[in-house]
């Protein structure tokens, strides 16, 4: 039993390294300055005294400059960086430059319920156990949380948590017959839960142009005490994996279309899936490309004179380059490009004019987007301001040679009937 012991203490020393290395162990408070630490080996708390308890005090300045505490009251062991406890109480240690560690207890009770004294995160296995004084023999064990019965074990004296999550926080203790003492309670202890890491939040543009690419970002803050744990990353629309389990926290759609439109979230997952978190749901509508064609002259001036100089200009208000522009005359294309020069204009050129505008293809060979533009009526006159005067001058020849007919004819008369 004592090797057992001194093998699972071991063990429990070998996470403890493990975990102090993953933190750094010495954990930075939220003006940037190391905190002083205090170890205990066995790593359990509380400690009892039927064990060699060792404390280690650990922090900034100078080694050697070390300050006890025992109950509140300066401890005789000064300068020291170990100690070793053989009575009970509560002991902490001060360093220069990063204060007072937090307080360690030391018990000698006929009861004692114990916790691992390494940092506790979401998704570890903890084991809480409850043991008698001096190892003594306890039977009809009862676990509690916050004064409520959690479980009652006729021969084990073990309670485990896994997979640690943060509803486990709170204080616990046990209730049990132990050997030569009869029932016993034991003093509550802490037990408190930390984050892996931080509830997702789901970024991306909310209104994406269709045809243009798209980038989700689920972002989420890992602990610092673990910053390097494995996470995984799952993209949801609508309820329906659209991405992942993936180590990346992104999802990049190349080109969007219509059916990208929908309700987003995302979820992170710790490696084996013990821990899970969803983000919000963020609403993603795809927007349709307008185009717009444009004659010049501008309006009212559809109606040209043959022979005039005539543009049409297409553009597109939303989409991503690059775009293709075709331009159809009475729903035949005629061009392409931008900017149509009709340049001379004459009555053939009369009709509608439309232009389309097409993104880049996809890979996948088909259009991404396409946008047709309101048609345009250009009508192309032959009468202008110069056939305006010469029709009035003409006119007024013609009247001036009826008048002449009129009096020559009017004079022939005279004269044949004298």
């Amino acid at each position: 039993m004592a090797g057992d012991t001194g093998m699972a203490g071991k063990v429990a020393l070998l996470l403890w390294a493990q975990t102090l290395g993953l933190a750094g162990w010495c954990p930075l408070s939220p003006a940037g300055a190391q905190t002083t630490q205090l170890l205990v080996e066995p790593p359990w708390l509380p400690a009892v005294l039927w064990e060699r308890v060792t404390l280690t005090c650990q922090g900034s300045g100078t080694a050697g400059a070390t300050t006890w505490y025992k109950d509140g009251q300066r401890w005789g062991q000064q300068g020291r960086d170990h100690v070793t406890v053989t009575e009970s109480g509560t002991y902490r240690c001060a360093r220069p430059g990063s204060g007072f560690s937090p307080p360690v207890t030391a018990s000698d009770d006929s009861l004692v319920l114990q916790v691992p004294a390494w940092v506790l995160l979401e998704g570890d296995t903890v084991t809480l156990r409850c043991r008698g004084w001096w190892n003594n023999a306890v039977t009809r064990v009862s676990f509690y949380r916050e004064g409520k019965k959690l479980r009652v074990l006729r021969d084990g004296t073990e309670l485990s948590l896994l997979p640690l999550q943060l509803k486990h926080s709170g204080r616990y203790s046990c209730k049990g017959r132990v050997e030569y003492r009869g029932w016993k309670d034991s003093a509550p202890v802490t037990v408190t839960v930390q984050e892996l890491f931080s509830v997702p939040v789901l970024e991306g543009p909310p209104e994406p142009t269709e045809g243009s690419p798209l980038t989700l970002s689920c972002l989420s803050t890992p602990s610092p005490l673990r910053p390097r744990a494995p996470l995984l990353h799952v993209f949801y629309q609508d309820g329906q994996v659209v991405g992942g389990p993936q180590g990346s926290p992104q999802l990049l759609v190349p080109a969007v279309g219509v059916s990208h439109s929908g309700n987003y979230s995302c979820e992170v997952r710790s490696e084996g899936g013990a821990v899970r978190k969803s983000s919000a749901r963020l609403r993603v509508t795809v927007r349709m490309p307008v185009a717009n064609a444009t004659i010049t002259p501008g309006p009212p001036a559809h109606r040209v004179r043959a022979g005039d100089p005539v543009s049409l200009r297409c553009s597109v208000q939303v989409g991503s380059a690059p775009v293709t522009f075709t331009w159809l005359h009475n729903g035949q294309e005629v061009a392409r490009g931008p900017l149509l020069e009709l340049g001379n204009v004459s009555v053939g050129h009369s009709g509608t004019y439309q232009c389309v505008a097409t993104n880049q293809l996809g890979q996948d060979g088909h259009r991404v987007f396409q946008a047709l533009s309101p048609e345009l009526a250009l009508e192309v006159t032959t009468w202008g301001h110069r056939n305006t005067v010469a029709a009035g001058v003409g006119g007024t020849l013609l009247l001036l040679l009826l008048l002449v007919g009129v009096i020559v004819a009017w004079h022939w008369w005279h004269c044949v009937g004298g």
